[in-house]
C-alpha cells in the first residue's frame, strides 16, 4: 500500500483499550506538549486511521501530538459491545480516550462517519475536546434524499470484478478527481472494506450529526471539499445548518475542486485549513 504506510506504521506507538470482547487499536506519533492539546483523528466508514495517511506527518511536523484510532468495527478494532451503527462506537471511544487523555482535553477532528460520530460522542461527553473539526460528515439533515449511488460488490466472484466496482465507487462517493483513483487510494480503500464489519449503517442518512451539535459546548469548525458528493448542490445550505445546530459554531471552510476524501485528494489545502482552526 506504498512506502507512506510502512513509514507511518513503523513510527507509531499503538496502544489498545477494552471494547467488547477485544480491543480497540489506537496509534499515537509525536509527543505530548503540555501547551497544544493531542490532536484525535477519526475516520470515515469502511475505513480505518489510514483515511488520514497524508494529513499524519504534516500534523507532528507542526508540533501536534496525534493519535489516530481504528473505530469500533473497522481496521484492527473488535467490534463494539453491541449494536452496529456509530451510536455503538460512543461507549468505547469515551472510555478508550479517558483512558488515553488522562484528563487532558484534545482538539477532535472527524471525517465523514467519524465526524457524525465524534459529535454523538461529545455531545454525551463534551469534557474530552477543547474544539471539534468536522470532516466531510453527512447526518446534518440538509439534503432531501440519497446523493449518489454504490455498487454492491461482495457477491462477485473475482477479484478483478470487485475491483472494477471499488474504482466505481470511489469516483461516485470519495475522489472528484478520478485520476487519483488507482494507486494508493484503491489500495488503502480495498484493504479497509475487506475488515469492515459494520455494513448496515444508517445513521448517516438521518440528521442524527445535526442533532447532536446542539449539545456541544465546545467550539465547531467544518472543512469540506467543494464538490462533496455527499451534499453536491446542497453544500451551500450547509453553513447555515451548523450555525442553526452549533452553539459555538466558528465557520465552514471549503476547500475548491475537491471532493469528500478531501484530506487525501487535497492534502496540502485540508492541512493548512486544519492547522489554521486548530491554533491556539
Amino acid at each position: 500500500m506504498g512506502d507512506i504506510v510502512s513509514r507511518l506504521e513503523a513510527l507509531a506507538t499503538v496502544r489498545e483499550t477494552p471494547c467488547g470482547t477485544g480491543a480497540m487499536v489506537w496509534r499515537v506519533w509525536g509527543k505530548h506538549d503540555v501547551h497544544q492539546p493531542p490532536v484525535v483523528l477519526f475516520h470515515g466508514g469502511s475505513g480505518s486511521w489510514t483515511h488520514w495517511v497524508r494529513n499524519i506527518q504534516p500534523l507532528v511536523a507542526a508540533g501536534r501530538q496525534v493519535i489516530a484510532p481504528d473505530l469500533p468495527g473497522f481496521g484492527d478494532s473488535s467490534m463494539p459491545p453491541s449494536g452496529g451503527d456509530a451510536d455503538a462506537l460512543v461507549v468505547p471511544l469515551a472510555e478508550g480516550l479517558q483512558a488515553l487523555l488522562v484528563g487532558v482535553p484534545c482538539d477532535l477532528v472527524g471525517f465523514s462517519f467519524g465526524g457524525m460520530t465524534a459529535g454523538m460522542l461529545l455531545a454525551d461527553h463534551p469534557a474530552l475536546a477543547r474544539r471539534l473539526v468536522l470532516v466531510g460528515a453527512p447526518a446534518m439533515g440538509v439534503t432531501p434524499d440519497r446523493q449518489f449511488e454504490l455498487k454492491a460488490w461482495r457477491h462477485l466472484p473475482t477479484a478483478a470484478e470487485q475491483e472494477n466496482v471499488h474504482r466505481f465507487n470511489l469516483g461516485a462517493l470519495m475522489l472528484r478527481d478520478t485520476s487519483l483513483i488507482d494507486g494508493l487510494a484503491l489500495a488503502l480503500h480495498i484493504a479497509n472494506l475487506q475488515r469492515d464489519r459494520m455494513p448496515r449503517r444508517r445513521l448517516a442518512h438521518t440528521d442524527i450529526l445535526a442533532r447532536s451539535l446542539a449539545r456541544v459546548s465546545c467550539p465547531v469548525h467544518a472543512i469540506y471539499g467543494a464538490h462533496d458528493a455527499l451534499y453536491k448542490g446542497w453544500i451551500s445550505q450547509l453553513e447555515a445548518a451548523y450555525q442553526a445546530a452549533a452553539p459555538d459554531f466558528r465557520g465552514l471552510t471549503l476547500i475548491p475542486d475537491t471532493g469528500h476524501w478531501v484530506q487525501f485528494e487535497r492534502p496540502d489545502a485540508l492541512n493548512d485549513a486544519l492547522l489554521a482552526v486548530l491554533a491556539p
